[in-house]
């Protein structure tokens, strides 16, 4: 079983190597369930870990209809992350009718090669999720991301296994959202996955000795600032105990 963690920083990426990871899908942006991560972070990373390293291309938050200079925004992301030696990228592009869009799909699995491409949950925002699938596989998407076009995987436990059973080896499926230590044997054992992804999340304390009170959250909720996500270590070891 292949697991895969979200980090969306530096400690988060160090902490699910420590936790037996297989692969991380490296993001900023959680507010917005994810975005590119900068170059900067993704070059201090490449050397000090030996997993895979998944570089999410995604130049904003919201849908995932892209003008064209988002589009440009992406091509040039993935080149610059080839560069850096990822092993992997990941994105997805809609068309407004909800469907995926082949063509511009299709160009930016070519430029990444030989990068492995995950298409990420704009899947689950498709009018259709076996249209889409068939489509993934037409443009050469390795896998799909998913959480069944529910909120949680596990909601859509009878989809995600029929994707399974329709993709017939063809692409790999891969649930993620809201999968733990409570569901994740069912999951896996229901739908017959070979991937999971999650992202273990954990907060932890500021080790800032003064801090303003008089600055609730920069922007975010009050006390984020003092506030640093990372990955929960144990609940990795912990899945990975369960599943094998």
């Amino acid at each position: 079983m292949t697991i895969e963690v979200v980090a969306y920083n530096i400690d988060s990426a160090f902490r699910a190597q420590e936790g037996g990871a297989d692969r991380i899908e490296l993001c900023d942006s959680p507010g917005d369930g994810g975005n590119t991560p900068s170059y900067g972070v993704v070059e201090a990373l490449r050397p000090h870990i030996t997993m895979d390293i998944f570089a999410m291309v995604r130049p904003r938050g919201g849908d995932f209809l892209y003008s064209s200079y988002e589009y440009h925004a992406m091509k040039r992301d993935i080149l610059a992350f080839q560069k850096l030696s990822v092993d992997g990228v990941v994105f997805g592009i809609l068309n407004p009718d909800g469907t995926i869009d082949k063509k511009r799909c299709k160009t930016l699995i070519a430029l990444a090669r030989p990068l492995k491409v995950t298409i990420h949950r704009a899947f689950d925002m498709t009018r259709d999720p076996f249209e889409a699938l068939e489509d993934c596989i037409e443009v050469g998407f390795d896998r799909i991301l998913t959480s069944g076009q529910k909120a949680k995987a596990f909601e859509a436990v009878d989809l995600i296994a029929e994707l399974v059973k329709r993709a017939n080896g063809r692409i790999s499926i891969m649930p993620g959202s809201g999968v733990n230590e409570s569901n994740v044997v069912e999951l896996v054992s229901k739908t017959g996955v070979k991937e999971i992804h999650f992202s273990a999340s954990a907060m932890k304390d500021s080790e800032m000795e003064f801090q303003n009170k008089s600055i609730a959250g920069l922007g975010s909720e009050p006390g984020a600032e003092y506030k640093l996500r990372t990955v929960n270590v144990q609940m990795i070891k912990n899945i990975r105990a369960l599943i094998g």
